[in-house]
């Protein structure tokens, strides 16, 4: 029956869509179906075509059936190649919690926290304060040194404390993931976290959304009716314990057996890259032009959003409606010249890039030809927002010998203002296809302060910059199918982010030197960039007032650490700066 309902919804949306509209049969690039692409997977109808969603597989049809359309082989499945992709993340039925004979109810009384291992526990309960073990220079805190917690459970506060004797940054070890993997670290096998009423007066209780991996032992939050039931032998309650914390001499045994049983089920759904060929010959090789269809849905914890907070559909018009309409015109042109190109052409939108390449990643490592017959990867994201100086930005340039030549030579007729960058590895789907020796071009008209947000809409897209851009990019998938052109491959950076990421302990940094005085108010102020550091790269100015992180404030140095400790070498993150009175948006590779 839900197969039915989703079959039927696309059926609707894709004929609705097609009876409003039609091509001009223009084999040209145009303005008007530029716009008309854009206009359909960037309406309201795809809610921001987040991957797995019924939306989701409408786009991708709307895609697969343009590109047949316009006479191109439709590959896989009806042009779908399927892959799967973690959705989302609930408790599961095997999740139980009690002290002796009396049961506490999932959801009610206590949920698994986002991060939890599925495990059993049965083992004493021991109060440890806020669960902090801190050193900063002479200085420490440590909830854990008059107390044995191997393989117990430990009871945490959540937050910090208000007014400790001891002035600490708290903001960094404050998180729950922090204070699980201190308290395992000390040995112990499970970890409860309950708030004091001045961290939650309504003692509410965590929601489940995304996947955030596992730190390898049972996690749960309870309310304080719970804590307080654990803590009755010692006559306290958590809100007598909470208000009167000002040092790290509260930890102590409960003498209270818990028994615990954590289950989160992890939501396995599909979503697709969209593929189709124009081939001549299959033995020569292939020029593959491709672009992300994926965005990100209505937001929210874990999606990426800069708009934390805000339930709306981010329509990406530019990220990325703008890079597969120029792939879907790109493709219509290319065909009507089938007979005269040499080489063979591969199209592709990838599903889940927000998410992290995944689908470029999915295609490259299950290819339908050896990847020797692949002479260049053509990436168009973010294309549709092209500013006054006409700058274009491309990537990758460095990756092929000949690359930025031809690129400079065609630019003779449209005056663009080219800003390249020769490392092959970058925040989009190109990167997926440098790791495997390919060399790769990748073409946008850069950030801007609606990236990711509901504000990057169809009536922000700049429509003559895109079809100029997309002629340029056009012009030059022609000159490198010319079989006298080379496109020699060279590497250009690496191939993958520095730094182990699977080591959670790994500092990330910027590579700024930050204001430590205080006198600017309105942000973090960098007093020096580094050269060839992640905020360098991404164009980050000496000077520059760091405002906000992934749309996340940064009032001051120690929030901005606070932001910094939470994530990871190899993220992909945005910078949300003021550089003369004017706010910027910054994309960063960590």
């Amino acid at each position: 029956m839900k197969k039915r309902t989703l079959f039927t919804l696309i059926a609707i949306i894709l004929g609705i869509w097609y009876s409003c509209t039609s091509s001009n049969g223009n084999p040209e690039i145009t303005k008007e179906e530029l716009y008309n692409h854009i206009k359909f997977l960037a309406s309201d109808s795809l809610k921001g075509r987040y991957p797995g969603t019924p939306e989701d597989k409408v786009a991708a049809l709307y895609i697969a059936n343009e590109l047949k359309k316009d006479g191109l082989e439709l590959m896989f499945n009806e042009g779908l190649q399927t892959f799967e992709i973690s959705g989302g993340i609930k408790a599961g039925p095997n999740n139980h919690l009690s002290i002796n004979t009396v049961e506490f109810k999932l959801g009610e009384d206590f949920i698994p926290v986002v991060f939890s291992k599925n495990k059993f526990l049965k083992a004493e309960v021991v109060f440890a304060g806020y669960g902090f073990f801190i050193k900063q220079g002479d200085s420490k805190w440590n909830d854990y040194k008059n107390i044995d917690v191997k393989d117990k459970w430990v009871l945490i506060l959540r937050g910090e404390p208000k007014n400790p004797e001891t002035e600490f940054s708290f903001s960094m070890y404050s998180g729950l993931r922090s204070k699980a993997i201190t308290a395992k670290d000390q040995g112990a096998a499970g970890v409860i976290f309950v708030s004091g009423e001045r961290f939650d007066e309504g003692d509410e209780l965590l929601t489940l959304s995304k996947p955030e991996g596992e730190i390898d032992i049972p996690v749960i939050q309870v309310k304080r009716d719970i804590a307080n039931h654990i803590l009755k032998k010692h006559g306290k309650t958590i809100n007598e314990i909470a208000s009167n914390i000002k040092n790290d001499h509260n930890s102590f045994s409960t003498e209270v057996t818990l028994n615990g049983q954590t289950e989160l089920m992890v939501e396995e759904k599909e979503t697709f890259n969209v593929v189709a060929k124009l081939i001549n010959d299959p033995k020569r090789e292939y020029i593959i032009i491709g672009g992300h269809y994926d965005h990100l849905g209505f937001g929210g914890q874990g999606t990426g959003t800069r708009a934390p907070g805000v339930n709306e559909p981010h329509y990406g018009a530019d990220d990325n409606a703008s890079g597969v309409a120029s792939m879907l015109e790109i493709a219509e042109k290319l065909s009507n010249k089938k007979d005269s190109l040499y080489y063979n052409y591969l199209f592709i939108a990838f599903g889940a890039e927000e998410m992290g390449l995944i689908g470029s990643k999915f295609f490259v490592n299950n290819l339908p030809f050896p990847d020797s017959l692949i002479k260049a990867m053509i990436n168009l994201d973010m294309l549709g927002r092209m500013k006054v100086d006409r700058s274009l930005q491309i990537s990758g340039v460095g990756t092929s010998v000949e690359g930025e030549s031809i690129l400079n030579d065609l630019n003779s007729g449209y005056n663009f203002k080219l800003g390249f960058s020769q490392e092959g590895y970058g925040p989009s789907d190109h990167s997926s296809f440098y790791s495997k020796d390919i060399p790769v071009f990748f073409f946008s008209t850069g950030a801007h302060i609606d990236y990711h947000t509901p504000g990057d809409s169809l009536g922000k897209i700049n429509f003559p910059g895109l079809l100029e851009a997309s002629n340029y990019i056009y012009d030059f998938t022609l000159e490198i199918s010319n079989p006298d052109q080379m496109i020699t491959f060279q590497e250009a950076g690496p191939k993958m982010p520095s730094g182990n990421t699977r080591n959670q302990k790994l500092k990330v940094t910027l590579g700024i030197m930050p204001d430590f005085s205080g006198v600017e108010k309105r942000g973090l102020r960098a007093d020096l960039v580094i050269k060839d550091k992640p905020a360098d790269k991404a164009g980050m100015l000496s000077g520059d007032v760091i405002i906000a992180i992934d749309g996340y404030s940064v009032s001051d140095v120690y929030e901005y650490m606070e932001r910094l400790s939470k994530l990871k070498t190899g993220q992909i993150i945005t910078l949300e700066v003021i550089r003369d009175d004017q706010k910027e948006v910054l994309i960063v590779q960590l």
